[in-house]
């Protein structure tokens, strides 16, 4: 009788395994090499499954629910222990619980920056990172190629695998994709959509996965990049340089100082050029009334040849030429600025050797916009 009651401890009766934990992937039951006995009870509750392996075979698979071990029940397993008629007497088998539930929040991110080409700023480097949800859709395959014969497998022993994976499927859609870096953060909603279809297949047939949501969180790009992004937004703030000029010049008069002096060349030049044509203009007509009074009652006078000479030939006007530095100064901006107009053919100059010099004329039709 204590020879009987000892066989029947050595006798595995009921299988189960209760979850306590949030992020055990597979769990091998541990039979404490004890047999299974014929009609042993296997429990498998929601959100899990069970399967068998036999001498390194993956035989049944069970879902939720209570199942009685059976030959009607485990036809493969009876397959690979031979049991033609049936099995009567117990039997070793290893039992392995797939937890089936959805892992969710799974972070993702890329280690080093992807390289890609952009239409606004040729090839530029940008890094991301996200959130993605899973769950084991194949446990044999996912038995097979991810947590083997581990009796615990956790989430972060497969982490690293699913971010590396992951990111390589992610660089390669977003190549093809050929998005501007400027308009992925318009198109994140979509992309993490479009790189679900891409992710599935190679995630399903590789491990037993199935990527349910893959969520684009950020994408970056270099400080200095973001710099070039800063300055274009400054000066799309600034909007017309002739009003913001004019507005400098004023804010300037206001505060006083050195500022000021700077800000007021160019009225103060505008106004000079202006005192000084009206001057010519009196001069002219000043000296043109005596000659004509001369010439009308003599007109082979010298007044009256004088007079001809200065209507034939009127005398040139000084021409004011500035430098790149005068100019930028002139206008508030730096010398930098202004060379960059001259370039983009916004502002008139004339290149003598390797100096520019720009006519007081030209920076005026500037400024006129």
């Amino acid at each position: 009788m204590d020879f009987m009651k000892i066989i029947t401890k050595q006798l595995i009766e009921i299988i189960e395994w209760t979850d306590d934990s949030r992020d055990t992937l597979s769990y091998r039951w541990p039979d404490d090499d004890k047999e299974i006995k014929n009609g042993a009870q296997l429990i498998v509750r929601e959100s899990q499954q069970a399967q068998f392996v036999s001498t390194g075979q993956y035989a049944d698979l069970f879902g939720p629910g209570k199942h009685s071990l059976t030959t009607q029940n485990v036809p493969i397993l009876s397959t690979l222990q031979g049991w033609k008629y049936g099995f009567n007497s117990p039997f070793k088998c290893d039992v392995y619980f797939i937890n089936t539930r959805l892992f969710t929040g799974n972070k993702w991110g890329t280690s080093n920056p992807i390289m890609m080409r952009d239409k606004d700023f040729g090839v530029v480097r940008l890094r991301s990172f996200g959130t993605y949800d899973f769950r084991i859709v194949e446990p044999a395959k996912f038995l097979k190629e991810v947590a083997g014969t581990d009796q615990h497998f956790r989430l972060d022993e497969f982490a690293d695998t699913m971010r590396s994976r992951i990111v390589s499927v992610f660089s390669e859609a977003l190549a093809k994709a050929q998005v501007p870096a400027l308009d992925v953060a318009q198109r994140y909603s979509e992309l993490g959509n479009a790189l679900l279809q891409l992710i599935n297949p190679a995630m399903t047939d590789k491990y037993g996965l199935e990527i349910t949501s893959f969520i684009l969180e950020n994408v970056s790009v270099p400080p200095e990049v973001e710099q070039a992004i800063d300055k274009r937004s400054s000066m799309g703030a600034i909007g017309n340089l002739n009003d913001y000029v004019k507005y400098q010049m004023g804010q300037a008069m206001a505060h006083g100082g050195e500022g000021a002096a700077a800000a007021t060349i160019p009225a103060t030049m505008a106004m000079g050029f202006g005192m000084a044509q009206e001057m010519m203009k009196s001069m002219q007509s000043g000296a043109g009334s005596p000659a004509t009074g001369a010439a009308a009652s003599d007109p082979f006078s010298p007044a009256a040849a004088q007079a001809a000479q200065a209507q034939a030939t009127p005398a040139p006007a000084a021409m004011q030429v500035l430098t790149p530095a005068q100019a930028a100064q002139v206008l508030g901006v730096s010398e930098a600025d202004v060379l960059a107009e001259i370039q983009a053919g916004h502002l008139k100059a004339r290149q003598i050797g390797s100096q520019w010099r720009i006519a007081q004329s030209a920076l005026d039709e500037f400024l006129r916009g």
